[in-house]
């Protein structure tokens, strides 16, 4: 077997191997591990609460069903739905709003002047009342675009309860679904029109308030940690739509320029077949790098403010690759520098078979950086992998 063969035999196996462990690599970064924090019975609340420094006057049970939801910019959110309360009679008398007023507050309501809350009914249920509002409220809340395409979103619905001066702990309202285990969907319409994401999962959590100040209240410890009530739905994105914009475009780019590669030679009879010539693969580099940029831009402007992301990535790896595949044809064409002989050796054999375990390699090492970017710590079976 000829030397040529098995370097390009060589290069078969590492490109397959490296596309193998690139979709491994993906898969993993594709899947979302459930929040610790969530609370999915009566028997977890009660586990939090009890260990609350202040314990609070009151507990008002609380539920939210999403309508609709759709992302209206990088930050924030629309979300339409229905919210309703259970106040028991003699207990709750003191709190409980009285007509057209709300028993709740929405802090991350951006514009709330625009928005709307509006009681929709008022039912008497023997001991206690039920009261539903209907809201539409655009929420702000910084999201992470750093692992897209293949980021996932928790969307969330804070609540603060509507009495400031009164210790009022607002819980979950278990009872109002079928089901609220960890890995259940509850409280958003199954009908909703999702778009470019999958429902992925659901469920509520407290978080303690960290305002950094006592809103002038005197000696109500309860509001300065306040165990906010979060319904979260999370969302991760329809990979299929952001590779066929964006990946299939610089693969497409990246197999021209491999073409390009390809015709780099010395030998006559393929110089005249080919049409080789130095000019006409920097020209043909030119072309891609603004096809590149171009792409680039269009990207770069759906996540204005966000930091690198996983896909912006690979428009980094395709200009280094159009100026090398550049540099290689001038050094080989004008026999510049002799002594570069992996160059020179073989007819430029050694790039061109290099050129794919090259590229996939980077994007094995761009995709397992962010992977361990997202992993938990405590995830063995991930940074086993890394490893």
């Amino acid at each position: 077997m000829s030397i040529e063969r098995k370097v390009w035999r060589i290069s078969g196996v590492l490109t397959v191997l490296l596309s193998i462990l690139l979709i491994v690599l993906w898969n993993a970064l594709n899947h979302f591990e459930g929040d610790p924090t969530q609370l999915p019975d009566q028997a977890s609340v009660e586990d939090y609460l009890k260990d609350l420094e202040t314990v609070p006057e009151y507990r008002v049970k609380t539920g939210i069903f999403i309508k609709s939801f759709v992302f209206t910019g990088a930050s924030d959110v629309h979300v339409t739905g229905y919210v309703w309360q259970h106040y028991k009679d003699g207990v709750h008398d003191a709190i409980k709003p009285a007509k057209d007023e709300i028993g709740f507050v929405l802090p991350d309501a951006s514009d709330a002047a625009s928005g709307t809350i509006e009681e929709a009914y008022r039912i008497d249920q023997g001991d206690e009342e039920l009261i539903g509002w209907y809201f539409e409220q655009t929420l702000r809340q910084s999201f992470d675009y750093t692992s897209y395409p293949f980021d996932h979103k928790t969307v969330w619905v804070r609540f603060w309860p509507a009495s400031f001066d009164t210790a009022v702990a607002l819980i979950p309202d278990f009872d109002a679904y079928p089901t609220t285990g960890p890995k259940d969907i509850f409280g958003i319409d199954k009908r909703i029109v999702m778009g470019t994401w999958e429902r992925e999962n659901t469920y509520f959590d407290y978080r303690l308030s960290d305002l950094g100040t006592t809103m002038g209240l005197k000696n109500i410890d309860f509001q300065t940690n306040l165990p906010e009530l979060h319904y979260n739905f999370v969302i991760k994105r329809n990979f299929g739509n952001a590779f066929i914009v964006h990946m299939i475009p610089l693969i497409v780019v990246t197999m021209l320029l491999f073409g390009a590669v390809m015709t780099v030679t010395r030998r006559p009879e393929l110089v005249e077949r080919h049409d080789f010539s130095t000019s006409s693969v920097i020209g043909t580099c030119s072309v891609l790098f603004f096809v590149i940029l171009l792409a680039h831009v269009q990207l770069r402007e759906g996540f204005a403010g966000s930091p690198v992301i996983y896909m912006e990535s690979f428009f980094f790896l395709m200009y280094f690759l159009l100026l090398a595949v550049s540099v290689n044809t001038y050094l080989f064409a004008s026999e510049a520098v002799p002594s570069l002989r992996f160059i020179h050796y073989k007819d430029n054999l050694i790039p061109k078979a290099a050129f794919w375990p090259f590229v996939l390699l980077c994007m094995v090492a761009i995709t397992a950086y962010n992977l361990s970017l997202k992993a938990d710590p405590e995830d063995e079976a991930v940074i086993e992998m890394l490893n």
